[in-house]
């Protein structure tokens, strides 16, 4: 997709072209060569990405071409810089910073980059949630990284939160995290209550149990499948209403005596 810099759109860069044949080239390279081609002025992109995919490219060669200011006019080969797991850190940071919402992402998810630029990426779309569009917003909940899935669950929107839930980069740890947060949007709880593979996970129905919102109903399904000692001890630091954490209490009472009918005459 094409990026409209004057509206400020933060789009994908156009798709990759297949490297020329020019660039078979490079494997017959010497270390002294390849480093003048980073730093050549009239580097072309298919040659840039080509050497980006070098087997020899050391640091040395990667911070020289991360001062190519000509090369990097390309979006594609400053992405490809970002990613290379020998780029130095002192490089590839700027650079991130530069990058549009659905480029970060797509660092985020690179298996190849390094795990500090993979968060550095995540931490800078953070930062942005509150400022791009509601459709970057949807991407984004479909398809970035756990870590950005499970933060647009605060969102309360209840699309954009049915779409985070269907991120498979999602895991229950985040969902119970903001579960337990006292401002966890009603939206969620709702979404999360009759999901089909969520609700069913037991720390999801503990966070659940905990959480004022969870509907009255679901609260009491939820309940009778644990043991009435782990449902008391939840209960105990539930923000449920009085009103149902009595009701559940009670309902233990009568699992307790039909049960065991003998001690309860």
């Amino acid at each position: 997709m094409a990026s409209d810099e004057r509206k400020g759109v933060k789009m994908a860069p156009e798709p990759v072209k297949p490297a020329s044949p020019r660039s078979s080239v490079l494997l017959n390279q010497d270390p002294e060569n390849l480093r003048a081609m980073a730093a050549d002025a009239s580097l072309t992109p298919d040659l840039a990405l080509g050497l980006l995919k070098h087997p020899d490219l050391s640091a040395e060669m990667l911070e020289q071409l991360g001062r190519n200011g000509a090369a990097l006019k390309h979006r594609n080969v400053k992405l490809a810089l970002v990613e290379h797991p020998k780029t130095p850190r002192h490089v590839s940071l700027p650079l991130l910073r530069q990058l549009y919402t659905f480029e970060l992402m797509q660092v985020a998810l690179t298996p190849v980059a390094p795990a500090h630029i993979k968060l550095a990426a995540d931490q800078a779309l953070l930062k942005r949630l509150e400022t791009i569009s509601w459709g970057e917003k949807l991407t984004l909940a479909h398809r970035a990284s756990g870590r950005v899935a499970g933060e647009l669950l605060r969102d309360g929107e209840a699309r954009l939160v049915r779409a985070a839930l269907e991120n498979s980069r999602l895991t229950e740890g985040l969902i119970v995290r903001v579960l337990m947060r006292p401002d966890a949007p009603a939206a969620l709880v709702e979404a999360v209550c009759h999901h089909p593979q969520w609700s069913l996970r037991r720390e999801v129905r503990v966070a659940l149990l905990r959480n004022e919102k969870t509907p009255f109903a679901r609260a009491v399904e939820f309940a009778r499948t644990m043991p009435g000692t782990e449902v008391r001890e939840i209960l105990q630091n539930s923000r449920l209403p009085g009103n149902a954490k009595s009701y559940l209490l009670k309902d233990l009472e009568n699992r307790d005596r039909a049960s065991n009918p003998v001690s309860g005459r």
